[in-house]
């Protein structure tokens, strides 16, 4: 929601193109995620480290692990700035009081009832912005020359494109996807649904949720002399305003409170999910290591409420730099799902064609992303880190690819680390 907003209210229409193909590269990464957690009936850390090797497995829990834990601090101080605006109350205090409720409700099993609650909000905000589009004044004509490929100059376009992506494409997506199919109880006999669900989760109800508040800010906000960075959640509620009038503010901050909520739980899980399964601990509340990791991590994003700076562009920020860990997790699972030892058959010409594909996109929308950061410089501390990360990460990627060309040619697959 929030690189949508930003996209389309600094730079109208030009994005939709974006905007389109990560509905579509969203599902088929989902797609690719799922097969791999069906097929092996396994997480994906577990599957690495049996055919890769430990060191394998650690470089993807830490990109995950850094992904996600940066994100968890963003969201909260989403979930924090919204709660004040609501309540008047402090923000910092908001911060801590929401750390402990999912502490509470996590570790004690209890977050379904806010669960619901908040996707119920989310409904209804991603349900007036469907209802907006009939109402606010979109140029059509305009709108369809944003389905050319193009990223607008600076740092914003680069960052909005790689936030877009991000949101959809993103590595603890890929990653806890693999799990989330055997969560469900499904196995291979339930491929049929598992990719149903795929397809309508990702392409059909994603992708209008994504055009639809794409469209509406564009045609809503946008303005000479808008910025990505300088947008609030003041300002993007405008956006309902032809539709709810008056009442847009409120309605947009508690349908953003009910998305920062419910991804605030989803996140929170991610770390402590991977950190355990690496560990060979149980992941559930059975198991008290893991129960105590989600407690902590919990408890340790209380920190984001203290962050400074508004929230939109930080939000855009992490999602882009997450972005930047998704071709390593994703050129993991095409590895996989192209070793005999791994999976009982490999996947279609046309599902590996696509897995390569987002590979490529992915990975040159970050590139874009990372190389803008760098050319203003790389004395600022953020930027010097995501450089250095992105190096590690691309030459671990291209590492895996010529040891899969290497097996590939040599007529074999990836060797059994207990077979040494």
């Amino acid at each position: 929601m929030a690189s949508l907003l930003a996209a389309g209210a600094a730079f109208g229409y030009a994005l939709l193109w974006v905007v389109v193909l990560s509905a579509v590269m969203g599902a088929l990464s989902q797609y690719l995620a799922m097969r791999l957690g069906l097929l092996t009936e396994e997480g994906i850390v577990t599957t690495v480290e049996r055919r890769l090797g430990d060191g394998w497995a650690w470089l993807l829990v830490i990109d995950v692990v850094l992904a996600a834990g940066l994100a968890q601090l963003v969201i909260m101080k989403t979930v924090a700035d919204v709660s004040e605006t609501v309540t008047g109350v402090d923000a910092r205090v908001w911060g801590v009081v929401w750390a402990v409720v999912l502490a509470v409700g996590l570790a004690g099993g209890g977050y379904r009832v806010v669960e619901w609650g908040a996707k119920l909000l989310v409904s209804a905000i991603v349900l007036a912005f469907l209802l907006s589009v009939a109402v606010v004044p979109i140029d059509f004509g305009a709108a369809a020359t944003g389905v050319i490929p193009r990223i607008p100059a600076g740092v914003d376009g680069a960052l909005l494109a790689a936030g877009i992506l991000g949101g959809a494409v993103h590595v603890t997506l890929v990653t806890m996807h693999t799990y989330t199919v055997r969560a469900r109880g499904w196995t291979r006999e339930n491929y049929g649904l598992a990719t149903a669900d795929v397809g309508a989760s990702m392409l059909v109800a994603f992708g209008a949720y994504s055009l639809a508040i794409f469209l509406v800010a564009a045609g809503a906000l946008h303005a000479p002399g808008i910025d990505a960075g300088s947008l609030t959640a003041t300002a993007a509620a405008e956006a309902l305003g032809p539709l709810v009038g008056g009442h847009a503010k409120w309605l947009f901050l508690l349908g953003l409170w009910g998305a920062a909520v419910s991804t605030l739980g989803g996140n929170t899980v991610v770390p402590p999910y991977l950190l355990a399964d690496k560990l060979g601990w149980g992941t559930d509340r059975s198991d008290p290591r893991y129960r105590g990791l989600l407690a902590a991590v919990a408890l340790a994003s209380a920190g984001g409420a203290f962050l400074g700076g508004a929230f939109f562009p930080l939000l855009v920020l992490v999602l882009a730099f997450g972005l930047v860990g998704t071709p390593f997790a994703l050129a993991l699972v095409l590895y996989l799902l192209n070793d005999s030892g791994t999976v009982p058959r490999s996947p279609t010409a046309l599902a590996n064609v696509g897995g390569l594909a987002l590979i490529a996109v992915s990975a040159v929308t970050a590139g874009s992303f990372v190389r803008e950061r760098a050319a203003s410089g790389v004395d600022d501390p953020t930027t010097a880190f995501v450089v250095a990360f992105a190096a590690a990460l691309t030459a671990a990627t291209a590492l895996l690819a010529a040891k899969f060309v290497g097996e590939w040619a040599g007529g074999g697959s990836a060797p059994d680390p207990a077979d040494r």
